[in-house]
Formats: C-alpha cells, structure tokens, sequence
C-alpha cells in the first residue's frame, strides 16, 4: 500500500511540477511581453505632444503684402520666416553676432513659417497687427523641454549652445513656451524634420495598399479553394499544385518582392512605389495562406450538408455556393483577416518595388507615390536625430493597434457567425 502510495506522490509531483513549469513559462512571456510594449509606449508617447513657444510677431505688409493688394498667390509665397526671426530677434536684442542670431532662429521650427502662412491666409486682416502666436519649436527644444535628454547631453554633444540654453530658460519663465497636442503626427506626411514628421501619408498608404491586396487576393483565393476542395480530380497534377500552394506559403517574402520589382515594374512598367504594386506583391504573399485556410473551412462542414443538399435535387455547384461555402464563410474571414494582417506588417517585399522612398505628399490613390507604416518605422528607426526615435514608438504603436483591430475583427466574425457540429 505504501508504495502505491509513494508512486501517486510521486506522480501527483511530477504533474505540479509540469503545471508550475508552464506557469512560470507563460509568466515570463507576459513579463517580456510587457516590458517591451510598455517600453515603446512610454517613449511612444512623447510624440503625440510638441513644445511651443509664444512670440509676438508683427506681421510687417512691407515684407509679405508689399503691393498692399492682399492677392492670396502674393501671400502664400511671401517670406514668413523672417517674421518669425524678427520676433526672435526682438525678444532678444542681446543676439547681435551672425552666430546668435542663426542660434536664436534655430529655436524655432521650420513649420513655424507656415502655421504663420496659414494664421494670415485665413485672416488677411491681420496684416500691419502684432499677433501672438504660439509657434513649434524645434527637434532639440522639444527634447530639451520634455526631459528627454538633459542639458549636459544636449549643450556636450553640440545640439544646443549655452546661449540657446539660456533664452530657453528666459521663454520659459515668462511662460512662453508649454505643450500641446501633436494633431500634426496624425495629419501630416513625413518630413526630414522630426517636429514636422507625420503618419497620416504611411497610414493612407498602409489602407490603399491592404485594399488592393484584399480586392485581389480574397476572390481568387476563394475560388482557388473551392475548385480544390470540392470540383478539382484527385490526380498527380492537383497533388502538385497543392504541394506548391504548401511550399509558396513558407517562401521568404523578400522573395516575392523581388518578383514584383521584376514583373510589375520590369515588364509591365507599373508605378513605382504605388499602392497598387505594393498590392500585387502583397496579394501574391498571401494568397497561399488563404487558399489553406479557405480549404480547411471547407473541409470542416459536415459531409452531411453535401449529402443533404444534392439528396433533394440540387447540383453540386448548387450544393457548395448555397449550402457548404456559406457554412465556411467565417473561417475563411478569418483566415483572410489573419493573412491581412500579416501582409500589413510586412516591410521587405515593399522595400523590392522602391515603398522606401522618401514620400512628403499624402497618396489620393493607389498609383500615387506612397509608403506604409512599417516602411515607415524603418525609414524613422534608422534617422539620426534624437526626435525620430519618439516618432517611430509612436508609429510602432500605431501599427499594432491597426493589427489588432483587424485581428479582432476576425475574432468577432468568427464568434458571430460560427457554427458548432
């Protein structure tokens, strides 16, 4: 009896063991998992808000409206700048070197020109006043005022000057500088400087690039599916082709990019970094793992659903398109949603057909020059300046959510419309 009951112990040890095991795995995950994702967001978040600075600008007509005809062409090309390094200037008449005065206008980011332009176009009215406006100050001010790095770091590594420490200090103690909302990160394009970089071009770019990709890749791999599994013969060329389905869904993706930089753009001259390549490569990535997924939806309805409907009269054709495909619908939802998303998070098959290009202009449609977001966190991970590096955690961040919400998406579609043999 005393050792059955030593062999229950001792199996009843080994089970604990195994679940303890397990837990302290999945732990460590959730733990990992956790700290990298807390990581980006905590850098992430520092790019949905940008450091201001409020100078009071006298909007000279001599220098913008100098024909005093208030023609909206003569405004929109007139120089704002200089106005902006006027009310620098006069906020500091101490900066009378060439040095200074090109330091002192360094505070001040290239954009702020144009929220000027945009303040005047709106209210010509303003012309001959003295405005105050809050302005966006530059990369180094920015990081400067948020604490992202110190003044040590900043003034030794020869971002900024103790000359442009020091007016900071002096803007900040009349209360002219503060923090805003960065709308500007969700509404513009990218730009060669971190304060003025944007997403809403990579993420257009991203969603015409998944519609193409969808419009294609969903109706012939549906219907790929369904003549395998339901009409195709069982011969040595169907094995064949559901061998090569098989092998295409573990090729790298580089490699389809690589075909799409020889066929689309090589022999069919397509558009290059439009979303309607990037489509096509995209769309021949995923359409194996959809053509797999859709023949494992349709495999799973009952024989019985086949055997009932062509039993009352319909055709086989009837039979899968009125009883079988509908039944398969959800898991072949999810499948493609699942294959979206993927196909959403890839980078190196868009890097092949030239989506790597530097891209200002937000795309209006799918042969328009465009990037994606993932290009997009490659292009920002790998800039120099210190401003990037919140920009790509944000865009990070940003492209997980669109991954998540189509992985919900399918997770919903599966849940509303499964059903349970």
């Amino acid at each position: 009896m005393s050792a059955a009951a030593n062999r229950l112990r001792r199996r009843h040890g080994a089970e604990w063991r195994f679940r303890a095991c397990g837990a302290i795995a999945i732990a460590i995950a959730i733990a990992i998992l956790a700290a990298l994702l807390g990581g980006i967001l905590w850098q992430g978040v520092g790019a949905l808000w940008r450091t201001e600075i409020l100078l009071d600008i006298d909007i000279d007509a001599g220098t913008i409206d100098p024909a005093g005809t208030r023609d909206p062409a003569a405004l929109a090309g007139a120089d704002y700048g200089v106005l902006v390094k006027n009310a620098l200037r006069a906020r500091f008449p101490e900066a009378t070197e060439r040095k200074q005065k090109r330091d002192l206008a360094a505070l001040a980011s290239n954009e702020a020109a144009y929220a000027l332009r945009d303040r005047v176009m709106t209210e010509p009215g303003l012309i001959g006043t003295r405005l105050k406006l809050w302005v966006p100050a530059s990369s180094d001010v920015d990081m400067l005022w948020k604490g992202v790095l110190d003044r040590d770091t900043l003034v030794d590594g020869g971002r900024l000057d103790a000359d442009q420490v020091a007016w900071i200090d002096a803007l900040a103690a009349d209360g002219s500088v503060a923090t805003s909302f960065n709308a500007a990160f969700f509404t513009g394009g990218d730009s060669r400087e971190p304060e003025q970089a944007g997403i809403a071009g990579a993420l257009v770019g991203t969603i015409l690039t998944m519609a193409v990709t969808l419009v294609l890749s969903f109706p012939l791999g549906v219907a790929a599916a369904v003549y395998l599994e339901e009409f195709a013969p069982k011969n040595r060329w169907t094995d064949l082709i559901e061998v090569n389905i098989n092998n295409l869904a573990a090729v790298p993706s580089i490699v389809f990019g690589l075909l799409g930089l020889a066929v689309f753009l090589g022999f069919f001259g397509l558009p290059r970094s439009a979303p309607l390549v990037g489509g096509l490569v995209l769309s021949l990535m995923t359409l194996p793992t959809l053509i797999i997924a859709a023949r494992a939806a349709l495999a799973a309805v009952p024989p019985s659903i086949r055997d009932g409907a062509l039993a009352v009269g319909a055709s086989p054709l009837q039979s899968v398109f009125h009883h079988v495909l509908p039944l398969a619908m959800p898991g072949i939802l999810t499948g493609s949603i699942i294959g979206m998303a993927r196909a959403a998070g890839e980078t190196a098959p868009l890097l092949m057909i030239g989506m790597v290009a530097f891209i200002v202009d937000i795309p209006g449609g799918i042969t328009d020059p465009s990037s994606v977001l993932p290009v997009q966190v490659y292009l920002w991970a790998d800039a120099p300046e210190r401003g990037f590096a919140e920009k790509t955690a944000a865009a990070i961040l940003v492209l997980l959510v669109f991954l998540a919400v189509m992985n919900l998406a399918a997770v919903v579609l599966r849940r509303r419309f499964e059903r349970r043999w």
